[in-house]
């Protein structure tokens, strides 16, 4: 068999097993802090009886985006921290962390409002917390 074809059919044969390892992988491979999703981050920080409530806020908030701006405000990150720098006194990887956003998020909430799920009350009256 000439080499060209054979690289053809060598390469083809590698792209159809990687497509097949990463299709039945993906469920199974552990997640790793860098492909986690916030959500994910999330489930794993905030107690579960107060997720749905976080979640909701951070929804309402950033729609979950970690580099959220408002331009009137200058509101920054999932949960909307103003300043955003605040955040950094839950890591100097505030700008760009999840983790470090939702830590500082649940903080907030249980130092304000006593836990994610009163700060959602709040939230629920008066459009912000």
């Amino acid at each position: 068999m000439p080499a060209f074809k054979l690289r053809m059919r060598t390469s083809a044969a590698l792209l159809a097993g990687v497509a097949g390892l990463t299709a039945l992988g993906a469920g199974v491979m552990p997640a790793t802090a860098s492909a986690a999703t916030p959500q994910q981050i999330a489930a794993k920080i905030v107690p579960a009886n107060q997720l749905a409530s976080f979640s909701q806020i951070i929804s309402h908030e950033s729609s979950w985006n970690v580099t959220a701006t408002n331009p009137s405000s200058g509101a920054y990150g999932l949960a909307q921290a103003l300043p955003g720098s605040k955040m950094a006194s839950a890591g100097a990887d505030w700008k760009t962390n999840p983790t470090t956003q939702i830590k500082w998020a649940l903080n907030y909430m249980n130092t304000r409002y006593g836990s994610p799920n009163a700060a959602w009350a709040f939230w629920q009256t008066h459009h912000w917390y």
